[in-house]
This record gives structure tokens, C-alpha cells and sequence, in this order.
């Protein structure tokens, strides 16, 4: 059984329904998925912590049970400023005005904005395999569109990505989580049901290429925005990465974080590919359990 201990539940928030789950006691433990996931990739996290925090993981509006808003000309419903706000809620919703926030891949880029738009939330970040959008995008090459196409395939305009994608989602799925490594063998058999039923449900892809829409637009302004502000993250950040993925290969994540953050910036790379949480969960809970205390 997955998350034992946890109750599956839906919270309804000002624009819809979040699905999560919720367990253990303590100080508060917010911990966002990425993609094609769900809450479903904490699975050998969430409750190891949740003998210390009360942890709580939802799926990110677009994915999973969670709302899943039209397309639209702007995108603004999938900005990560939106997405943030709904994290907001939910953790006000269980009474928790301050929180802990883990994250991974594009729940890290929600968990970014979510540290930028509401300082006085976010205690710790911890984000794994990435660094910020904006520095992806700005120093695009060859190496990345090749590595990173998806970004560039999903955001093109709707329904193109969505019609190839719902033509055969499994296939889609495999191809597309089989990159790093070359075998979906670390998704437990459970997990792994949830992304696939989730994958076959055109709401969820479109969800999913809005989110990628907004971050080429909207979010990329917004971005910009903060940056030219010098707006920064203020809390101590936990940065991890694959040791076999891109992000250590391509960049020098601790130095580029560092330019995104008033606080410490620490972490380091984990041996495993993308799915560090899968992949590699005894890793990543002994920086969790450093990191959060």
C-alpha cells in the first residue's frame, strides 16, 4: 500500500478541486510533484517524513484529480503565479500559514514562484533536477532543444501536441519518462497505474501543455519581471539533481540558484536520473532530514 498512514482526500479551493494526501504530525511539510506525475512520486518520501512533519501532497492544478481549467489565448490559468496561489490555499485550508516546501521538477518551478510571491509562506525550499525556467530558456542550445524538446513540443498551440499525444498515451508516457534511464523500472507498479490513468485522460494532457504554454509566455514574463526587480528567493534553499540527468551535465546549479537567493544555497547531486525521488528515495531523504531538521 502506498502512503500508509495518509487519508486521499479533495480540498476545494477558490478555483476548483485539489486531490492530495495528507499525513503524519508535526510542522508542516508541502511537497509538489512534476511531470507527467503525480503526488503519487513522494510515495517513498512522504512517509519517512511524515514521522516528523505533517506532510501534505497535492497534484498541481492540470495534473492528476486536481482542476483542470480550459485552454485559453493567455494561458493564465496554468501561470505559475496561479498555481502557486492554489499551494497557498491548500496549506491555509489545514490551518497552516507557514510551511516547509519540497518539490520536483515542474511542481520546483511552481514551488519557485510560490518563494518569490509569498516570502512569508515558505520557511525552507528544497528543488529537485532543476534550475530556474528563465536560465533554461536563455541559454537554450542545441544540447537542450534536443534534451528538453518536450518544452518546445507542448507548447505549441493547442489541440497539435494534445491530438498526437491522446493518440496513444502510453506509448507517449513510456517514451517520454524512459529517457533517464532507459527503463520505467523505478516507478512503483501503483504509481506508475496512477500517471498511466491520468495519462489517458485528454483534461490531464491538456492540462499539462497549458502548463508548458504559460511557462514560454506569462511565465516567462513574469520572470522577468521579478528579475528586474531583484526580487529573490529570502528562505535557505536545498538544490538537488541527478547524477546521470542533464542538469549537472548542462549546468552549475548551486551558483546559478545562488543568483536567485538572499539565503544559503546548498545540495548537491543524487545518484539517480531524473526521478530522484523514485529513483534514489534513501537519498533524498537524508537531505530532506538534514535539510528540514
Amino acid at each position: 500500500m502506498l502512503f500508509p498512514g495518509f487519508t486521499l482526500e479533495t480540498v476545494e479551493i477558490g478555483d476548483g478541486p485539489i486531490r492530495l494526501r495528507r499525513g503524519g504530525s508535526g510542522p508542516p511539510l508541502l511537497l509538489l510533484h512534476g511531470n507527467p506525475q503525480t503526488h503519487a512520486m513522494w510515495h517513498a518520501v512522504a512517509p519517512r517524513m511524515a514521522e516528523r512533519f505533517t506532510v501534505i501532497c497535492p497534484d498541481l492544478r492540470g495534473y492528476g484529480g486536481s482542476l483542470k481549467p480550459p485552454a485559453t489565448p493567455d494561458h493564465a490559468p496554468y501561470a505559475k503565479t496561479a498555481m502557486a496561489r492554489d499551494m497557498v490555499e491548500v496549506m491555509r485550508h489545514f490551518g497552516f500559514e507557514r510551511f516547509l516546501v519540497g518539490s520536483h521538477d515542474r511542481g520546483a518551478r511552481v514551488a519557485h514562484r510560490l518563494a518569490l510571491d509569498f516570502p512569508e509562506r515558505v520557511e525552507k525550499l528544497a528543488v529537485l533536477d532543476i534550475v530556474p525556467t528563465i536560465e533554461h530558456f536563455e541559454r537554450a542550445d542545441m544540447s537542450f532543444a534536443l534534451g528538453y524538446y518536450h518544452w518546445f513540443w507542448f507548447a505549441q498551440p493547442h489541440p497539435f501536441p494534445e491530438a498526437i499525444i491522446n493518440a496513444a498515451p502510453e506509448a507517449w508516457f513510456r517514451a517520454h519518462t524512459s529517457r533517464e534511464p532507459k527503463d520505467d523500472g523505478f516507478f512503483h507498479p501503483d504509481a506508475l497505474a496512477d500517471y498511466l490513468a491520468c495519462a489517458r485522460n485528454p483534461d490531464m494532457i491538456r492540462g499539462m501543455c497549458e502548463d508548458y504554454r504559460a511557462a514560454v509566455t506569462i511565465d516567462l514574463e513574469d520572470d522577468r519581471t521579478a528579475r528586474s526587480a531583484g526580487r529573490k528567493v529570502q528562505c535557505p534553499m536545498l538544490v538537488l539533481w541527478g547524477a546521470k540527468g542533464k542538469i549537472g551535465q548542462w549546468y552549475e546549479p548551486l551558483p546559478i540558484w545562488g543568483k536567485y537567493c538572499t539565503a544559503e544555497v546548498t545540495g548537491g547531486p543524487v545518484n539517480s536520473g531524473h526521478y530522484l525521488a523514485e529513483e534514489a528515495p534513501a537519498e533524498v531523504l537524508a537531505a530532506f532530514g538534514r535539510f528540514f531538521g
